[in-house]
């Protein structure tokens, strides 16, 4: 009797399986009445979550009871990996890649005959908050100055930086009292990037963050994949000293990703010889790139050797030029 009882069941569960599958969904956005709307939807969602347990509690079994021979995991549909592909892309082990950057404008820093030494310098009568983020920044890149303006301009500014010496200058824009713009001027031959800077967080404004040392940091570049996206990655390597001191366990990040630039700061914390944990030390940032011209900033003359023109390149989602 406890056999067919259990039979019955089992049949029942398979009935209401299929009954779940077969039944039509409805149309939510049909519902006239708001609450009704509301309550189908959670209703919805409580199913698909349950679906998606069913679904992984049974691929473990398969995982466990197959062992390597079970299938491959499936690999998520996501708009990086389904990017379109760019004929620039570069392997940095190409022997004309190779060539190209023992010739190109850094060669002297990545070849160790020159160390960065930069100046940060910012828009006329900058706010609070562009004051504070500039004075973070010069404890972020070592061997950095910051002088403000003054209302001079940029072409009179670098005669001045090369005649101390300098190798790259910073300039940051604002606007409504705001951070929102960065000029990377590499001395004395360019090039330079233009950004757009957004989602600005100074240090006080981080959570759980930590006090930044005075070591020298390591540089970390990620997915710069095209000869655009390499020589602004070079460009940005390039602000930092040679040698990191890696006891110092201070980390640059610079993560490129769909063309956004993210500059993150961590410290390693290091648990036990198996755990490692990373504390922000701020600050925080995003840069988009608009232009990257030839030599130093010349707004009126200047050759430039990549624009960001909206409507003729953002026509598909899954194209980036970084």
């Amino acid at each position: 009797m406890q056999r067919n009882m259990a039979k019955e069941k089992s049949m029942d569960e398979e009935r209401a399986e299929k009954t779940e599958v077969l039944l039509p969904k409805p149309n939510i956005s049909r519902f006239k009445n708001k609450i009704r709307r509301s309550e189908a939807f959670r209703e919805m969602k409580k199913q698909q979550i349950k679906l998606k347990k069913k679904e992984k509690k049974k691929r473990k079994q398969e995982e466990a009871e197959l062992g390597d021979q079970a299938p491959p995991k499936k690999v998520p549909k996501t708009i990086e990996n389904m990017r379109v592909p760019d004929e620039t892309m570069v392997n940095p082990e190409d022997d004309e890649v190779l060539q190209d950057e023992a010739q190109d404008e850094m060669a002297s820093y990545f070849n160790r005959q020159s160390c960065p030494k930069i100046l940060i310098t910012t828009s006329d009568r900058p706010g609070k908050k562009t004051n504070c983020f500039c004075k973070e920044l010069k404890k972020c890149f070592p061997n950095s100055e910051l002088y403000y303006r003054r209302g001079l301009d940029l072409k009179k500014i670098i005669p001045q930086a090369l005649a101390k010496n300098f190798t790259d200058l910073l300039v940051i824009h604002e606007d409504r009292k705001e951070p929102n713009g960065l000029v990377i001027s590499h001395l004395p031959d360019g090039p330079t990037a233009h950004f757009k800077m957004s989602s600005v967080k100074l240090t006080t404004q981080l959570k759980r963050k930590g006090s930044m040392s005075d070591h020298m940091p390591e540089v970390i570049l990620n997915n710069f994949n095209t000869r655009l996206g390499h020589s602004v990655g070079r460009m940005l390597a390039s602000l930092f000293p040679h040698d990191p001191e890696f006891h110092g366990r201070r980390v640059v990040t610079f993560h490129n990703q769909r063309d956004y630039i993210f500059f993150r700061q961590h410290r390693y914390m290091f648990k036990n010889s198996k755990r490692v944990g990373l504390q922000e030390l701020g600050p925080r940032f995003t840069l988009k790139l608009r232009s990257l011209q030839k030599g130093t900033f010349d707004s009126k003359y200047g050759e430039y050797e990549w624009v960001h023109k909206r409507h003729e390149m953002d026509t598909s989602r899954r194209k980036f030029h970084l």
